[in-house]
């Protein structure tokens, strides 16, 4: 098992950066695939980034694409959401999640375990 904790959320301007961590316990998190999902009031959970065990696959949903990037430090159990020229429409509740297996994966279902979230909120 693993457990998940995220921190770095905040209250920002639009065109503000923020940095998301997500922190795994366990000496397996690197054989862990890894994801980040987001739900705003109102609206249901969306995939938002993806990465594989070893980080050398990625994915993303297309309206965060070229401005967001996640990576992950097996040696530290740590993943990250680096969010560039946020908007308000990325305003929302931000949780990682984890799985074991070797893919990136973008459906909420198909993941185990997940942390309790961190709000995100951009004002324009």
């Amino acid at each position: 098992q693993v457990q998940l904790v995220e921190s770095g959320g905040g209250s920002v301007q639009a065109g503000d950066s923020l940095r998301l961590s997500c922190a795994g316990s366990g000496r397996t998190f690197g054989s862990y695939s890894m994801g980040w999902f987001r739900q705003a009031p109102g609206k249901e959970r969306e995939f938002v980034a993806g990465i594989n065990w070893s980080g050398g696959s990625t994915d993303y949903t297309d309206s965060v694409k070229g401005r967001f990037t996640i990576s992950r430090d097996n040696n530290k159990n740590m993943m990250y959401l680096q969010m560039n020229s946020l908007n308000p429409e990325d305003t929302a509740v931000y949780s990682c999640a984890a799985r074991r297996g070797g893919s990136v994966y973008t459906r909420a279902e198909e993941y185990n375990y997940w942390g309790q979230g961190t709000q995100v909120t951009v004002s324009s």
